[in-house]
């Protein structure tokens, strides 16, 4: 598929660009933001994926999490796609923040009108992997993912849906248990309607009880002062209550004084580019 430079600019030593597509999944244009370190020039890199949050464009993490010089440091290509279809003009897309455009929540729809387009879980662990390895110089067989809030939750149900494709997963105040939570009550069901019972292939918590694969460890970092913790929209207690049972390791932190915002997750980075690299690299 045949892609369109959107922007490129240099960064720590290497180039932060933006590319846009006709996705196939998705049934529109899509963009998305390719970080290529210095080591691109000369050799092939890992790649770790980056899922951001409700209402976030490819734009808000190249810009504000300073993930380059991490990636720079370590040889990783990091891909951060949009966070929902744009523009397929089906009704009520733009009515709210947390649903429709800005909120695909990484799940494949099955309901009318949202199925033919809102298939962001397809997108992200195929049709965008395949592109950027068909466009850029990968090694296919070490990638990862990571993101936050609603991506952190996209990110952790990508890995525990396919055991051996990620090599190593983290999350910033990741939407750990949608099925109990407001934020994933609203989008379950218009994406995938009534039937709970098909809600469970997308809940981080419920994916974690039944995990058979490769050991993966999972960092998540949480503030303490997020307003989205106190509301029980994150739930991260949830999902450590089962790692801990299934011996999934899990290193949480929950660090006093932060929120829920980019502040957080740019102060946290580089470690989490560091646990990735210790396994894309090894």
């Amino acid at each position: 598929m045949a892609l369109t430079l959107v922007s490129s600019n240099k960064c720590a030593g290497g180039f932060q660009k933006v590319f846009e597509h006709e996705s196939t999944e998705l049934k529109c244009k899509m963009k998305f933001a390719v970080y290529l370190p210095p080591k691109a020039e000369t050799d092939k890199c890992a790649v770790m994926y980056w899922l951001s949050g409700l209402t976030c464009t490819e734009q808000n993490f190249i810009t504000k999490a300073g993930s380059q010089l991490g990636a720079a440091e370590h040889g990783i290509i990091i891909v951060a796609p949009d966070t929902s279809p744009r523009g397929c003009n089906i009704e009520g897309e733009d009515e709210s923040w947390d649903f429709g455009t800005g909120a695909g929540f990484y799940v494949n729809a099955t309901q009318d009108p949202w199925k033919t387009n809102y298939r962001m879980y397809a997108y992200v662990t195929e049709e965008l992997p395949k592109l950027i390895n068909a466009n850029f110089p990968t090694d296919p067989e070490k990638m990862s993912i990571s993101g936050h809030s609603m991506g952190g939750h996209g990110a952790l149900i990508c890995a525990l849906k396919n055991p051996g494709k990620y090599k190593a997963v983290s999350a910033f105040a990741p939407i750990c248990n949608p099925m109990q939570c407001p934020w994933g009550q609203k989008a379950f069901s218009g994406y995938l309607g009534p039937d709970r019972s098909t809600w469970e292939a997308y809940d981080a918590t419920v994916l974690a009880a039944s995990y058979s694969g490769p050991q993966l460890d999972i960092l998540i970092d949480q503030g303490r002062d997020d307003q989205f913790l106190s509301a029980s929209q994150l739930l991260p207690d949830n999902l450590i209550a089962v790692c801990s049972e299934k011996k999934i390791p899990v290193v949480f932190r929950l660090q006093p004084g932060y929120d829920h915002s980019y502040f957080f997750i740019y102060s946290f980075m580089n470690d989490h580019i560091k646990h990735h690299a210790k396994y894309l690299n090894a």
